[in-house]
């Protein structure tokens, strides 16, 4: 018996492959036969009117994609929303669709002519009529969900498309009768597929192999327990069959060449309607405002890149272009995200590049209690390098102790309202915690490309050096050590145990006499092959002026361990005369002070060692403060922490020979740091020669 579902289809009369829009009409441009395509067209209207009801549009000259009738628009009940195509090769069809409906009887929806929505391709619905499963990413637009909510009266759960052969969400995705779901998880963003998860039992998801993803038998048509597709793996069908379906396959080769196939070919024009079932859609929107010099900075392409790498999408609203070179630029951008979730982590780093949210009527951070010690609210903003600023009580407050991963920390006083970042361990009950992204924003250097690249000793952009350019990096750093030495400010060293290895030990030493390094950071290890060299004249029990082991030289290192314990500490060691050179004697003979954070593969310790993590944090950061560069030898966990506890501002230089370091320092973003590949004991070697040529703090030679 004929089922009282009703398609929409068009005679392929008119059919070619005449330009390229997707990566399946790459090299197919008028390779398709047009008998061919008639005949597979006509069997598959045959296997439909077999099972259901179908209605014919009349095809027209000029729009070959016009037999993709699942473009046509999204029906439910008496309403349609006609479809806004993206491209313009198919934006001809709107007017055939749009008579077609308007005589039919159907009540016509026009989305805004500049928001892509591509119809039934990127709309489907769940087969009971509980919600909408809405695509978006390449055709259609995340903008037009809130229309199609408010228009069909429904629910619309906004999934994200990846993979650009599966452009449009039908040829990926296909609820089936019975609440089942057919469907290429590949296709879909971490969010989107969570969101199926959520939606779709596990006993009734089937999530289909890429084999027959290509072939497009996510691209079907169902009609109660009958599924008609282009093709599938017997093992496919075998699984659908388990659970009551029968599979119908017709070829249709020849639209695969056009990106389409059974679904594509059809529009189902009688969907369920359910009256319960009320508008709701969970996309978000906020209008974010970047100044700068967006344009020669890249910061803008920066900002629009991220929102859609992140799940969202954006429209810019207004581009105020700065009129001269000197002059800075403004833009606000309309951003939406699928989830309130996501749309925090799209602001979140949007606040990390200088935008600030502007809600439509100017709102304070939102504030929760801490209600247990160490324990921040849930959703409280995570804190980054770059100066911040939260708004409070109508005010704009500046944070104090800027660093990474912590929470901002609101405390009201009889003098005023402080905001500092703390870590969570640190939170006190009775302090307010910074939650959501509302009220923030962070305050970056707006100089353009041609002031950076200009200014004769500024340090270098972030990133990471390669070997050709260490001279040239080794020359900027020499020349800043200098002026921040004859200034009074201050340069912290953290240093693992390669610079003893590499011979750069000696080296750091004299740094320390001369007065470059006000503070020394690293583990036991560091100290301990230092005296271990300068006692017994090993590191790791290799002689270092021969390159050879020595015999019992690995016990070396827990011989200086052993001294150092007797004499109780390093100071004392070397108060007794027992330790008379190297990096930890210039450390106490200098005043420089020094903090070694301790870990559990360290033997010993040295009673200096600072054994409780936490303390050792405190101890770090205390000898951060006031830094104006760090000096990151070789040594990559505590080079990572450092980083993590040090803010924007602060120039940095990461020295290793494994690249993996010293990018996931420049991963950071601070346009004040820098990282070098190469033999951290030439570096200093070679840094040592630079410092010895200046003859002043403003000459290099």
């Amino acid at each position: 018996m004929t089922s009282q579902i009703q398609f929409l289809m068009c005679a392929p009369d008119h059919y070619d492959v005449d330009y390229v829009i997707n990566p399946w009409m790459e090299g197919n441009l008028h390779k398709s036969s047009r008998d061919r395509a008639v005949e597979q067209w006509q069997k598959l209207h045959h296997v439909l009117k077999d099972n259901a009801i179908v209605d014919l549009v009349k095809p027209q000259k000029g729009v070959p994609d016009m037999v993709f009738t699942a473009n046509a628009g999204l029906v439910l009940g008496d309403n349609v929303v006609l479809s806004r195509f993206f491209h313009k090769e198919r934006q001809g069809e709107e007017p055939y669709f749009k008579q077609w409906f308007e005589d039919k009887g159907y009540t016509v929806h026009e989305l805004p002519k500049d928001l892509p929505f591509e119809g039934a391709g990127d709309a489907l619905l769940d087969r009971e009529g509980r919600w909408l499963w809405a695509g978006y990413g390449f055709r259609s637009e995340l903008d037009s969900h809130p229309f199609l909510a408010k228009w069909l009266d429904i629910e619309v759960l906004s999934l994200r498309l990846m993979d650009e052969r599966f452009y449009h969400l039908d040829t990926c995705f296909c609820p089936l009768s019975g609440g089942y779901l057919l469907y290429y998880p590949a296709a879909f963003d971490a969010y989107s597929n969570r969101l199926i998860e959520m939606r779709v039992p596990e006993e009734k998801r089937i999530a289909i192999a890429e084999a027959d993803a290509v072939k497009f038998a996510c691209n079907a048509v169902n009609i109660d327990s009958v599924v008609v597709m282009n093709k599938a793996s017997d093992a496919l069908k075998e699984r659908l069959a388990a659970v009551g379906f029968r599979v119908i396959e017709t070829p249709l080769t020849e639209f695969l060449k056009a990106g389409g196939a059974a679904k594509c070919l059809t529009l189902r024009v009688t969907e369920p309607v359910r009256a319960e079932v009320t508008a709701n859609v969970s996309v978000e929107s906020r209008i974010i405002r970047l100044e700068g010099h967006l344009l020669d900075s890249g910061l803008i392409n920066r900002a629009l890149d991220l929102v859609v790498e992140s799940g969202g999408s954006f429209k810019v609203m207004n581009f105020n272009l700065g009129e001269q070179r000197q002059s800075t630029s403004a833009a606000e951008v309309k951003v939406s995200a699928p989830s309130h979730e996501v749309m925090e982590g799209i602001v979140s780093q949007l606040i990390d590049l200088g935008a600030v949210d502007l809600p439509q009527d100017e709102r304070d951070a939102k504030l929760e209690p801490v209600t247990t010690a160490g324990v921040s609210p849930d959703e409280f903003y995570v804190t980054t390098i770059y100066p911040t600023e939260v708004r409070i009580d109508g005010e704009w407050i500046k944070v104090q102790n800027q660093r990474m991963d912590g929470a901002i920390a609101i405390t009201r006083t009889p003098d005023g309202i402080t905001a500092r970042c703390k870590l969570l361990r640190d939170l006190e009950v009775g302090e307010q915690v910074v939650v959501d992204v509302l009220g923030i924003r962070t305050i970056r250097k707006t100089e353009s490309r041609e002031q950076r690249n200009t200014q004769e000793f500024s340090f270098m952009s972030a990133g990471v050096s390669s070997e050709r350019r260490v001279e040239l990096v080794v020359e900027q750093v020499a020349w800043e050590l200098r002026q921040i030495r004859d200034r009074g400010g201050k340069v912290v060293v953290t240093a693992g145990p390669v610079v003893i290895h590499t011979g750069g030990g000696e080296h750091l030493a004299q740094l320390i006499r001369e007065g470059y390094v006000q503070a020394l950071l690293g583990g036991n290890a560091i100290a301990v092959h230092d005296m271990e060299q300068n006692l017994m004249g090993t590191s790791l029990g290799v002689d270092m002026k021969r390159g050879v082991s020595v015999r019992g030289g690995h016990r070396h290192h827990l011989k200086v361990i052993n001294t150092v314990r007797r004499y109780g500490s390093i100071a004392e060691a070397v108060e007794q005369g027992a330790l008379t050179s190297g990096v930890m004697y210039e450390c106490v003979r200098n005043h420089v002070p020094f903090a070694l954070a301790g870990s559990i593969r360290d033997d010993g310790p040295l009673p200096d060692t600072q054994m409780d993590l936490l303390k050792a944090q405190q101890e770090y950061s205390d000898l951060l403060a006031g830094a104006d560069m760090v000096l990151m030898l070789s040594s990559m966990l505590h080079s990572i922490g450092v980083g993590n506890m040090t803010p924007a501002g602060v120039k940095m230089v990461c020295v290793d020979i494994n690249p993996a370091v010293v990018t996931k320092l420049s991963d950071r973003g601070s346009v004040e740091s820098v990282g070098v590949v190469t033999d951290v004991g030439l570096f200093l070697s070679l840094l040592l020669q630079q410092l010895n040529k200046l003859t002043s703090p403003y000459q290099v030679a």
